[in-house]
């Protein structure tokens, strides 16, 4: 037996749907099942919590990274210091003030070891940057923010 009534929740001013189902004697209540049903079947409703969902885990993602933030003068650039959860310098480089990476960047491995050394013009790779493991050194060589040439050597 099936038995729905509407509820009034004078708290909210709202209304809200019971469901009951009855099996064998027993009452089950599935309003919460029912009205899961209908947030996940209306595509209104489900695309503005994924757009929710999205836009809270890039705010938690962004707010992680601790950095530091100066301004030099001299070169009107911006130079910033990212960090690893554990302190240790995870990026150096330098931002143009109106937010383009501008000059060296160096990225760091969560012990201090260098893994990446480029440069940027005005946002885009240029020249040679390269990139290190534990084994090998790869050297990148960019034009017009394209991989030109790529050539990989063992570390002795």
């Amino acid at each position: 037996m099936l038995n729905l009534s509407l509820v009034t929740r004078f708290k909210t001013n709202s209304y809200a749907l019971k469901v009951n189902i009855t099996l064998r004697n027993r009452c089950f209540n599935v309003s919460k099942v029912v009205y899961l049903i209908y947030i996940m079947l209306n595509p209104i409703i489900m695309k503005k919590l994924v757009l929710l969902f999205a836009f809270l885990i890039t705010v938690v993602s962004f707010a992680q990274q601790k950095r530091d933030l100066k301004l030099n003068k001299d070169t009107n650039l911006i130079e910033v210091v990212y960090y690893h959860d554990n302190g240790v310098v995870s990026q150096t480089g330098f931002y143009t003030t109106d937010g383009k990476l501008q000059g060296e960047w160096l990225s760091f491995d969560t012990a201090g070891k260098k893994t990446v050394s480029g440069n940027y013009d005005n946002g885009k790779k240029v020249d040679k940057w390269f990139y290190y493991t534990n084994e090998t050194i790869k050297e990148v060589d960019y034009s017009n923010n394209a991989i030109a040439s790529l050539k990989e050597s063992e570390i002795q």
